[in-house]
């Protein structure tokens, strides 16, 4: 018998297609099966113009699984092909002939061809030396054999088959020094393939398996027997009407799939046609899993065509402020057979990203107004991944996001931005923010005080993030935010500006001098416009606040310390330590400049930042406390 030689260029495309269109060996189950899906789907079709009687009950895939003989055989009862359909299909490589049969019958609802491009059936090849496919069309009298031992060719020749239908024999390859081969032979490899990519094909998937029963008639005496199971599902729960499923149902398949004792907060059930035509089911987590915050953490939705899981993670179906965001897409536009570099750059997986972005930032405003609570335990969770979408794409994503971000405020519990600016008084210029590292911690900062006594209402910021994201925001409806501890707070009217500015010009001289004993800890000393009761506080003036130093220096790396705050040391004009300062500035210069440094480390203290010398700063305050 002849071997004739694949249509296709050259062997090097049948090595590509085995070697490059598949990241893993184990999905060429995945591919047969699919293959048999489509071959019943088209009898189905047939049936239905013809009348011919058969329904989908009549159909089933069958899996064996022989040790000995190391062979796989997938059998369908599906349409088959006639000798030249063999020839065609399996003898040219991406020659599909599902893909054109789509083609001519793509206003029948009731078709679903998973295959497109016509080159997953030679994904056989990567575990099997040799592939032989016996093959009877529906309504022929005759059967055909094709075999393959993969880039050498392939024969065609008559064989014997009682029914219509497919038979894939695999002959599987010997393991090599990394490779097991041996375990596609296993019922349990076999059944954990077919769950995790054929679970939701539409017919039943068979295969024999051995139990232990106990012998009837007696009462320990056990005896085998062989029972036929169905390994998959069949209807995915997300194919189904939203009509047709309780939250019972929806938390149930979470749980069990994403294998989370919490039930989420919410479900997103949606199916979109037109140009980008898909279905999906998403989830939001009541919390974060323990690595999230992590590089460690994987996101991505998974993949399904048709039923048919692609892949297990598509990062690309969510932006990294949405990574939380757990579930499924389900598209019949989608090719089956696609590789992860294909993906990528696929224009309809973009559209679909595109719509279920819409569609989480939809379901997260409706949650933030239907039940705050609810809400305010996720902003718990994923607040911080919200803030990072905006600082990390340098405030591109500000429009998107700005809506969602929530924090704790003076007037108590979360707020929105939208609400803080709702309750703005006419007068009120700015967004008033204030850092530090807890809600204790930021109520007793001096530079809050003259904020609350004007009654403006103060965001605290307690993530090292929030800082840098409002930085990168710079405003909110047109109101800009400002930290009470910036250098300048518009709090002042024009009369206590003037007041403020004389006693400035008046103390100019002790000022200069304290900024010089200070040396580069500071760029100036001057009077402060926030203090009521407190004698002293830090503020700083350009972009990189107090707060951000704090959180540069932190940062790992050769550079950690390396960003410094432009820091101001103000002083309150109506404490008395003011009115010491100028009396010792005539008489005791050198204890001004005493002074001055201890000011300045009680500053850093109050802010929670380190102080270069403790032991020089107790000593001090004890010579002065001695005086």
């Amino acid at each position: 018998m002849r071997t004739k030689q694949f249509k296709a260029e050259s062997k090097r495309l049948l090595e590509m297609m085995i070697n490059s269109i598949y990241t893993h060996k184990e999905i060429f189950l995945r591919e047969l099966i699919s293959n048999a899906s489509d071959a019943m789907d088209k009898l189905y079709f047939k049936s239905m113009s013809e009348n011919t009687g058969i329904t989908r009950s009549d159909m089933a895939i069958r899996i064996e699984a022989d040790k000995d003989a190391r062979t796989l055989t997938i059998t369908d009862n599906g349409i088959g092909m006639t000798k030249e359909e063999l020839e065609n299909n399996l003898g040219t490589i991406a020659k599909s002939g599902s893909l054109a049969f789509k083609t001519e019958n793509e206003k029948t609802e009731d078709v679903n061809i998973i295959g497109q491009f016509g080159v997953g059936f030679y994904s056989a090849f990567m575990v099997a030396k040799k592939v032989t496919v016996i093959s009877k069309a529906y309504g022929s009298e005759e059967a055909f054999m094709w075999q393959s031992e993969g880039v050498d060719g392939y024969t065609i020749e008559e064989a014997n088959k009682a029914s219509y239908g497919t038979q894939i024999i695999l002959e599987i390859k010997d393991n090599a020094d990394e490779e097991n081969y041996d375990e596609f032979l296993t019922p349990f490899k076999i059944k954990s393939l077919i769950r995790k990519y054929s679970d939701y094909i539409r017919y039943p998937i068979l295969m024999d398996a051995e139990h232990e029963k106990l012998k009837e008639g007696t009462e320990n005496e056990y005896e085998k027997e062989i029972v036929t199971e169905t390994l998959n599902s069949m209807t995915p729960i997300w194919k189904k009407s939203k009509n047709e499923i309780t939250d019972e149902e929806y938390n149930g398949f979470y749980k069990d799939k994403y294998y989370d004792y919490d039930a989420p907060l919410s479900h997103i059930h949606t199916r979109t046609e037109g140009t980008a035509t898909y279905t999906a089911l998403m989830y939001i987590p009541a919390k974060a899993p323990y690595d999230y915050y992590s590089k460690n953490y994987e996101k991505g939705l998974t993949l399904y065509s048709s039923g048919v899981m692609i892949m297990e993670k598509c990062a690309d179906l969510l932006p990294d402020y949405f990574g939380f965001v757990r579930g499924l897409v389900d598209s019949e536009d989608l090719s089956l057979n696609i590789s992860r570099e294909m993906l990528q750059h696929d224009r309809q997986l973009k559209l679909i990203a595109k719509s279920l972005e819409k569609s989480i930032k939809n379901e997260l405003k409706k949650m933030q107004k239907n039940d705050r609570e609810k809400y305010e335990k996720f902003f718990d969770a994923f607040g911080m991944q919200i803030k990072y979408g905006i600082y990390e794409s340098f405030g591109a994503n500000k429009e998107n996001l700005q809506e969602l971000l929530m924090f704790k405020s003076s007037f108590g519990g979360y707020t929105t931005l939208e609400e803080y600016v709702s309750r703005m008084k006419d007068e009120q210029k700015y967004i008033y923010f204030a850092s530090g590292s807890s809600i204790a911690r930021i109520e007793a900062l001096p530079q809050t005080e003259m904020v609350k006594d004007k009654g403006y209402e103060i965001l605290y910021f307690t993530d090292h993030v929030d800082e840098f994201t409002v930085q990168m925001m710079h405003d909110f409806n047109g109101k800009e935010f400002r930290s009470v501890s910036a250098d300048d707070l518009g709090l002042e009217n024009d009369a206590e500006k003037e007041e403020i500015k004389k006693t400035e010009e008046d103390n100019k001289e002790m000022f200069d001098f304290m900024t010089e004993k200070l040396g580069e800890k500071v760029k100036a000393v001057k009077l402060s416009q926030r203090l009521k009761t407190h004698p002293v506080c830090i503020t700083s003036e350009g972009m990189l606040s107090v707060e951000m130093e704090k959180v540069l220096s932190a940062m790992p790396g050769e550079n950690a310390g390396m960003a410094k705050a432009q820091k101001i040391l103000e002083i309150n004009a109506s404490h008395p330590i003011f009115a010491k300062l100028k009396s010792l500035y005539t008489t005791d210069k050198d204890a001004v400049a005493e002074y001055a440094d201890i000011l300045y480390t009680q500053a850093l203290l109050i802010e929670g930042m380190p102080i270069e010398n403790p032991v020089e700063f107790t000593n001090k305050l004890c010579e002065i406390m001695a005086k």
